[in-house]
């Protein structure tokens, strides 16, 4: 592991994807319970993708889960394929088939956002309108809570959450959900948080391996603007945390030294 700082984030290099997976389980379980010592409860967001589900897969694995009290975490999600409940590429489905329905969660605390053939049908908007709804609900008062973990991968064009490069999500400075249609990645249409939403958590962890996605690593730690490059939009109020194995690194200045 090697472990280094820049003006985007801490930066954590581990040897492979499958020793990113069981580390960032292992920090993800001491951050939950770390929250919950020190107020009572927790929240997460989750994210899909295979690291994403990779992640889950290994807290589940972990003895040391059962240190989460899971009755009293909030899990929310970052963004969302609009497709039907039981579709495999639903990331609600596969978030549960890898930890959630294996741990004991409060199931009102679990709050997902709806399929496309939900209580809104096929209308993705009416589905972001919902899910922001929720937020604001939890957050008693604000636009979001105040995770204290967002989960984010990215894509090797720099889109995080459902935000695309030069599109109206990226853009977007008001509202904490959005609906995303046309996607350049199936399936094409998306419900995500946005940047405000992503912002208000206390930590960002934005977590990926792989060659293809070294260029938007690199991008982000060179500073190329949010609507260019969204995952460089990312960022926490206490910490934002890259996560990556060795390949992911690789055109980071300092990759030399990893």
């Amino acid at each position: 592991m090697s472990t280094s700082a820049s003006p985007a984030g801490d930066v954590v290099v581990h040897s492979d994807a499958d020793v990113l997976a069981a580390a960032t389980a292992a920090r993800l379980i001491t951050a939950l319970t770390d929250a919950q010592a020190a107020r009572g409860s927790a929240s997460v967001v989750l994210t899909g993708g295979g690291t994403g589900i990779a992640i889950l897969e290994q807290v589940r694995r972990s003895p040391a889960k059962d240190a989460v009290d899971w009755s009293r975490l909030d899990v929310f999600w970052g963004d969302e394929r609009f497709v039907p409940a039981d579709d495999s590429e639903r990331n609600e489905k596969q978030a549960r088939e890898a930890l959630l329905d294996h741990v004991p969660v409060d199931p009102a605390r679990v709050h997902a956002m709806a399929a496309a053939d939900g209580e809104f049908g096929d209308d993705p908007d009416a589905a972001a309108a919902a899910y922001a709804r929720v937020l604001a609900t939890v957050a008693s008062g604000a636009d979001a809570p105040t995770f204290d973990v967002i989960l984010l991968g990215l894509g090797g064009e720099g889109h995080t959450a459902s935000i695309f490069p030069d599109t109206p999500a990226a853009h977007e400075a008001e509202r904490s959900v959005v609906a995303v249609r046309d996607c350049p990645k199936p399936p094409p249409t998306r419900v995500s948080l946005t940047f405000p939403a992503i912002r208000r958590a206390t930590e960002v962890w934005l977590v990926t391996a792989g060659a293809a996605k070294a260029g938007a690593v690199a991008a982000a730690h060179r500073g190329v603007g949010e609507v260019e490059l969204p995952v460089a939009g990312a960022r926490g109020t206490g910490r934002t945390l890259w996560l990556l194995d060795t390949e992911a690194a690789t055109e980071l200045p300092w990759s030399q030294r990893v």
